[in-house]
């Protein structure tokens, strides 16, 4: 999991995880997202997002935000580490993330 912070028009810019899904979840302020479909399409998929809104990014493809206000963004991120095969050890999960474990369990029923 990971907090991003936006400045007003700011941008966390294209990027990919290979191996992981992403889900965003807006805490405050508007954002613009996108992600670009795989061959043969290569469509641009985007939203925008207000608080309390949740977008998922498919796993692998390319995608961005962007804080489309003039005023300070704030999103919550989690990749989808938490359903690999094997499970990762919770304590560890716990530990690493500093988060309780009892989070950590629920993030793993979700995936």
């Amino acid at each position: 999991m990971v907090r991003i912070d936006y400045a007003p028009w700011g941008i966390n810019s294209l990027h990919t995880h290979p191996r992981a899904t992403e889900i965003l979840t807006v805490i405050e302020g508007s954002l613009e997202v996108g992600f670009v479909t795989s061959n043969p399409e290569n469509r641009h998929i985007t939203k925008i997002l207000k608080k309390g809104d949740v977008f998922v990014f498919p796993v692998g493809l390319i995608h961005y935000q962007r804080n489309i206000g003039y005023g300070n963004a704030v999103a919550i991120a989690a990749l989808s580490i938490f359903g690999s095969k094997p499970d990762i050890s919770t304590d560890l999960l716990a530990k690493a993330f500093q988060v309780d474990k009892s989070l950590v369990w629920q993030l793993q029923a979700k995936f």
